[in-house]
């Protein structure tokens, strides 16, 4: 099959090119290269497959005319393509909004016209659900815990978007479902929690995971806001694409469809006070941080609810917290002059 990858050369899309690339598949990976990293994954990607083994091209999900163009002969579009932290959009709702509301109803005009009805997957976000200040929520020794939620926050809860990029990735949401309803389009939504891996360059405000293991390894100051105990489901990457493969798959039944995707309640880590003795064991050593005040909408925790995925879709995660983070750490370790 033809596939199309917006932000392609970002984290999850260097994974997904490289996974596409190793079974056969042709690929044209779409990138404004913006994105810290992106032009050294692509260097990676060019090294690892050859400069002639995808199509490259360098555009940015605000010009239509270029997608259109790029998506004529796409059987699948992934679109990965976006602004993604929530401190940037609050200095700059502008661009948030013209790169994930805009951008993402491009791509989708883009597939409608291109006349083939392409499955489009759009990466949103669990964000869309808001700061989530209703739930009842208890704080244990070293966590927070749902009190109505044992298997987490399902797809029918209600969306309240919270943030410039909560309104521009929900709105980038509601009409990659609304192109399904209305134009037939097979259209499918992952709400997608803390997603970590290989080619990550996470940064404080976003993909905390690896910032924390980049920062610890460099020598870099860490501040921990809040207390630490805040929870989030986190899911390697790996079993990320395994779900995107799986709705590709079974497209039939997927198509039309939201999914939330994360580890769910099995790899749900308290970002610091769980965190910290996995990281400082791989690491060797105490890991010194400074404590800093809760910050405006930050969720005391939040878990994905992955049954829907589990039975559209035959898909649970594979890789726990302990694996994951270890692979991530070995990673890292292997590649610091790509983070000096």
């Amino acid at each position: 099959m033809r596939y199309l990858i917006t932000g392609g050369a970002g984290f999850i899309g260097t994974n997904y090119v490289t996974r596409l690339l190793a079974r056969g598949e042709t690929v044209a990976l779409f990138d404004n290269l913006s994105r810290r990293g992106a032009e050294r994954n692509l260097a990676w990607l060019r090294d690892t497959w050859g400069p002639n083994a995808f199509t490259f091209i360098r555009g940015d999900v605000r010009d239509a005319e270029l997608l259109v163009a790029s998506a004529r002969d796409a059987d699948v579009i992934v679109h990965l393509a976006s602004q993604v932290a929530v401190t940037t959009s609050v200095q700059d709702p502008r661009t948030d909004f013209e790169c994930n509301a805009l951008g993402t109803f491009n791509v989708l005009e883009a597939a409608r016209l291109s006349g083939r009805a392409p499955l489009v997957l759009y990466a949103s976000t669990n964000k869309v659900y808001g700061g989530m200040a209703e739930l009842r929520v208890e704080e244990l020794e070293t966590r927070y815990a749902y009190r109505d939620y044992p298997h987490g926050i399902p797809e029918t809860y209600p969306l309240d978007f919270h943030s410039p990029y909560g309104c521009s990735k929900g709105a980038g949401d509601q009409y990659v479902r609304d192109y399904a309803r209305i134009y037939g389009l097979p259209t499918v939504v992952f709400r997608q929690s803390c997603i970590y891996g290989p080619h990550q360059f996470g940064m404080e405000d976003q993909g905390w995971v690896a910032w924390f293991i980049i920062a610890a390894l460099l020598g870099r100051p860490i501040t921990i806001y809040g207390n630490g105990k805040q929870v989030r489901d986190v899911l390697f990457v790996e079993d990320l694409l395994d779900a995107y493969d799986a709705a590709i798959a079974r497209s039939d039944r997927a198509a039309g469809q939201v999914y939330n995707v994360g580890g769910g309640p099995a790899q749900q880590l308290a970002v610091w006070s769980e965190f910290s003795p996995l990281l400082e064991a791989l690491l060797g050593r105490r890991i010194p941080v400074t404590w800093g005040e809760w910050r405006p909408g930050d969720q005391r925790i939040y878990v994905s609810d992955v049954r829907k995925a589990a039975q559209d879709l035959g898909w649970q995660p594979q890789v726990g917290v302990e694996e994951g983070v270890t692979r991530l750490f070995a990673w890292v370790s292997a590649n610091r002059t790509l983070f000096q």
